[in-house]
Formats: C-alpha cells, sequence, structure tokens
C-alpha cells in the first residue's frame, strides 16, 4: 500500500463517533426489553459490569460502540411500536396469564412490570422478575442444558438467581400467583406504580432437581455431607443455595488448564497466571450476583486521582511504611524477619465508596461514606519505637490520604490509644460505602487459597495469587483491565494493606515484641519470642519466618 493509499484508507475509516442516547435512557431500553446485562453483554462480547459503566455515564469506543449505538437504536425502534400493532398482540397475550407488559417513560425512566409479581410473592413463589431484587437483572443466566422450571416442572433454558426458571411467563405452564397490593416504587423523583391485573391463585410448587455440580478437579473426589451431616448453605439474592452447588470458577479453570496442557504442571500454571485478570473479573461477577448495591464500574473521577502525566502518579499518598529503628540496647539481637501472609487479599475487606465519589468541604468525618481526604496529620513523637501511621513524608503541610489511613489516625488519636492529635480534614471525595462490598470474592479467593495450602496445589496458589495482587493493581489506569476503573478502590485497598501491617508493629510492640523493621505491605523485622503473639503458618491470619539474622556483637570479657 503507498502511502497515498493509507492515508485513504485512513480518511475513509475517520469520522465522528456514533452518537449515544443519555445513560438513563440506556439502561430504560435494555430493561424495556426486559433483557439482563448478561445478556446484552455476551452479545456484545463484554463483561456485565462494562456494560453497568455504559449505564452510568461511561461511553464505549471503537467497533464496541457501534454495536452499542445499533442495539439502543434497535430497542428504542422496538419500543415505540404502535400498541394496535404486535406489541398491542404482546399485550393482550400477556394480559391471558396475568402479566402487563414494559413500557418506557417519557423521562427515560423504565417501568418492567415483568411477570407482574412483586418481590414478596415472587420470593414466596421461587419466580424473579426483573426488578425483584437489587441487581436481580444481572441472575439471568443462560443454561447449557434445559433443567426443569421450578414452577411449572417444564424444561427451561434459563436460570435466574441460581433457579431454573423461564423468562417468558408465556412458556410457563403455571400461573403467576395473586398479587399482593400494589406498593409505589421511588426511582429519583419519580415515582413509578406498577399496574396489576387479578391472576388466578397458583398451583403447589414443583421442588426443582438438584443442581448440576461443579465438575471436580483431576485427581481429587467430592464429597457431600452424609445423611446425618448439615448442609453448608451460601446466599443467592434473597434465597439460599447449597454450598456444594455454587459454581468452582478456580477449580473449573484450573481443571480446564491442565487437561489442556496435557498434565504439565509448568505450562498450565504460566497460562493460568496470564488469565488472571480476566478470571478474577469474571469471579467479581459471579459473587456479586444478588449483592444488595450496584457497584459503578467507570465513575467520574476528580483530578486528584488522576495522573499528573503519563508516567508520573496522582496526589494520593498511600502511607506505605518503610521504617527501621535507630537504636538498640547493647549487645547481640536475633532478628526474625516476619512474611505476613495474603497481606492484598486481607486489605480487600475495607471501606469502599459504591458510587460515584462527590466533593465536601469542613472537619468532620462520616464512618458511613468512604474516598479520599485532603488533610494535615498530627504530629508523630514516637518514631524511636514505632513506624509513623502515615509512612515517611519528608515535606510539611496538608496532603491527600485515603480512607483508611484517616481511620487508622483517628483511631490512634482516640482515648482508648491516645498516640497522637486528630488529624485536620480539609476537604473530601467520597461516597456512600461498605466493608463487605467485596466479601464474597475474598472469601471465594481465601478459600480457594486454603485448599491448595492444603493440598499442596503450586498450581492453584499462584494462580490465586495472580487473580487478587493483578485485579488490585490493574483496577487504576491500566491496559490491562479495562472492565473496572475505580483508582480510588485500588488506593484504598493498598492503603488499608499498609494500616493493617502497622496495626501488627503496634500489637508485637505492646506484647513485649520489639519491632526494629517495617517494609511494604507484608514484611515485619522483630525481636523476641513472636510464636508466642503470632500464629505461625501459611494461612491469610498467620505470617511465616523470611529470614533470620543477627545485629550488634557480645560485648567481650572484661579486663
Amino acid at each position: 500500500m503507498t502511502d497515498f493509499e493509507a492515508i485513504d484508507a485512513l480518511l475513509a475509516a475517520a469520522g465522528p463517533e456514533v452518537p449515544l442516547p443519555p445513560a438513563a435512557e440506556r439502561r430504560a431500553l435494555r430493561e424495556g426489553l426486559n433483557l439482563a446485562r448478561a445478556q446484552l453483554a455476551q452479545a456484545l462480547g463484554v463483561s456485565p459490569s462494562t456494560v453497568g459503566g455504559w449505564e452510568s455515564g461511561r461511553d464505549p469506543s471503537g467497533e464496541v460502540r457501534e454495536k452499542y449505538a445499533y442495539f439502543l437504536e434497535g430497542a428504542r425502534t422496538k419500543l415505540e411500536v404502535p400498541q394496535d400493532g404486535p406489541a398491542g398482540a404482546a399485550e393482550d397475550r400477556a394480559a391471558d396469564v396475568g402479566t402487563a407488559p414494559a413500557t418506557a417513560t417519557a423521562s427515560g425512566v423504565g417501568t418492567d412490570t415483568g411477570t407482574g409479581i412483586d418481590a414478596g410473592a415472587a420470593a414466596e413463589a421461587g419466580a424473579t422478575s426483573a426488578e425483584a431484587q437489587e441487581g436481580g437483572a444481572d441472575d439471568v443466566e443462560a443454561l447449557a442444558v434445559p433443567e426443569p422450571c421450578v414452577l411449572c416442572g417444564a424444561p427451561a433454558r434459563h436460570q435466574v438467581a441460581g433457579f431454573p426458571q423461564h423468562l417468558d411467563p408465556v412458556e410457563c405452564g403455571t400461573p403467576a400467583p395473586a398479587p399482593r397490593p400494589p406498593q409505589p416504587a421511588t426511582r429519583g423523583t419519580e415515582r413509578v406504580v406498577p399496574e396489576r391485573r387479578p391472576v388466578p391463585p397458583a398451583p403447589e410448587r414443583v421442588a426443582p432437581e438438584p443442581l448440576p455440580a461443579s465438575p471436580a478437579r483431576p485427581g481429587h473426589q467430592r464429597r457431600g455431607p452424609g445423611p446425618h451431616e448439615p448442609v453448608p448453605v451460601v446466599p443467592a439474592g434473597r434465597r439460599l443455595r447449597a454450598a456444594s452447588d455454587t459454581p468452582d470458577l478456580i477449580g473449573r479453570a484450573v481443571a480446564a488448564a491442565l487437561a489442556e496442557h496435557g498434565g504439565d504442571l509448568a505450562e498450565a500454571g504460566a497460562a493460568l497466571v496470564k488469565r488472571a485478570i480476566p478470571d478474577a473479573m469474571a469471579l467479581l461477577d459471579e459473587t456479586r450476583k444478588g449483592g444488595r448495591y450496584d457497584v459503578v464500574a467507570h465513575p467520574w473521577i476528580p483530578d486528584v486521582l488522576r495522573k499528573q502525566s503519563a508516567r508520573g502518579a496522582d496526589r494520593i499518598w498511600e502511607a506505605r511504611p518503610k521504617w527501621a529503628r535507630r537504636e538498640l540496647p547493647p549487645g547481640a539481637h536475633e532478628v526474625t524477619a516476619l512474611d505476613v501472609n495474603g497481606a492484598y487479599l486481607s486489605a480487600l475487606k475495607t471501606h469502599l465508596p459504591i458510587g460515584q465519589l462527590e466533593h465536601s468541604a469542613g472537619f468532620g468525618h462520616d464512618r458511613r461514606r468512604a474516598g479520599v481526604h485532603l488533610i494535615t496529620p498530627p504530629d508523630w513523637e514516637h518514631d524511636a519505637h514505632l513506624p509513623n501511621p502515615i509512612g515517611n513524608r519528608d515535606e510539611p503541610g496538608p496532603l491527600w490520604v485515603t480512607e483508611p489511613t484517616l481511620r487508622l489516625l483517628l483511631r490512634l488519636s482516640g482515648p482508648k490509644y491516645g498516640l497522637c492529635e486528630p488529624p485536620r480534614i480539609h476537604e473530601s471525595f467520597t461516597s456512600g460505602a461498605t466493608e463487605n462490598l467485596l466479601e464474597k470474592f475474598r472469601v471465594a479467593l481465601k478459600d480457594a487459597r486454603d485448599r491448595a495450602i492444603a493440598e499442596d496445589d503450586e498450581v492453584t496458589l499462584e494462580y490465586v495469587k495472580a487473580m487478587y495482587s493483578k485485579f488490585v493493581s490493574t483496577m487504576g489506569e491500566s491496559n490491562y483491565n479495562r472492565e473496572l476503573y475505580r483508582p480510588d478502590w485500588m488506593h484504598l485497598i493498598r492503603s488499608q494493606a499498609f494500616a493493617n501491617l502497622w496495626m501488627k508493629a503496634y500489637k508485637a510492640h505492646e506484647e513485649g515484641l520489639t519491632p526494629v523493621r517495617v517494609m511494604g505491605t507484608d514484611e515485619l523485622h522483630v525481636i523476641g519470642d513472636w510464636r508466642s503473639v503470632f500464629p505461625e503458618g501459611r494461612g491469610v491470619a498467620e505470617v511465616k519466618i523470611k529470614d533470620t539474622y543477627t545485629v550488634g556483637e557480645d560485648p567481650g570479657p572484661a579486663r
């Protein structure tokens, strides 16, 4: 191709981006067609969380933008069909089984009455409408093999919240149960009252067949509870399901990699580590099903969280410790360098903002919110024995810190510790928060890690380590993870790991040990009987020996 041909090709491909409707209308169009995020994501070749980001204001680009615009335009056209046409026929058909059609209001807010059953009736009958639970649309999954519907017993090709069920009431042989009195639902400033139609009572519910168990890994036998043993259960939306029926995505991935590479542990392990990021996002999507909160995956980010240059950093101070004791008593001392296991894995349990960060000014701190804060840190007078909670910082004056650092300073300034004055808060960017946002994700990784250690399974262990470490490191401005853009989460999780390490150093000091060095996320050097303070092992709540060395010399015999 000549230079002129290359320019012609470039000009042909260039042009204005396809326009997209506002974010609220995008979601309304999808819900107006009673489509789950997972269904649309599968059609576009992206993840459900990516679709959620688009519906929260984030715009796609390139070829996927054209596909998304094509879907939205088609959805708008389909919803605007006159009622005396095909849509009117659909309404008449819905009336026969006690359902109401999905409509889109002029303000762009969708009113989806789904199966015509409210959330309470849906839970009692085993049916789940698109609005029956928060984030319920993400609970719809296609089944590879049809399974008996929990309502009518006929084969169903989808499952809702883990239960096989017909999505279209026309296909289901069970009439919907009698509705409860309609309750108005508030969305923003608009009150939406779903239409209710009288329906015949529901027959006795048909018990579903047991869900298929996850395939066992080679060499390991899956054992269920005995006839007199309790059955472990876990939440699945508003219902419960047996823990043995929860998809084991990690075990399946390891088994598939071993089979693909003919049992070669090194090749299978390398392949698993390469796919750790998308696999971690898939696990996150699985563990978020039935969650109380709809996570904003691509929110607006304030300038303090944006890189100041292409290769530079943003303005957030994570308080990474790099401390060494200045003096030790005379004589020789044996130092043990302890390694804190799973530091980032434990730090996933921290207060994370759910939605978009909002600015505020003032000295107050709301424990129901989390984010980043501009503070003037207090003076620290204990550097001879303990590291400064904000890490090694030479520049005086205010700085931007994360929620874990601020909470640690407030804790240490309280009456229980009394180690410093409270920090001065000047301004903040915060959102409503919860400490359990990633809890199911963390527990799934921790359980897989514990099993791998118990079974001496290094392939799974390295795979799990790569999943949580890369998940944390790529959720900011990274080219490796386009599904989640939360640099605030990245800073908060890292800072939580540093705060956890500081508390271990403080515990060692209070229990009579001598901390001599604190470094990074997981390294604590102490003098003394550390086994009386910290449990030894490879578990997340345990520590292991990284190194031992001697500092100082015994004085020679006196002359």
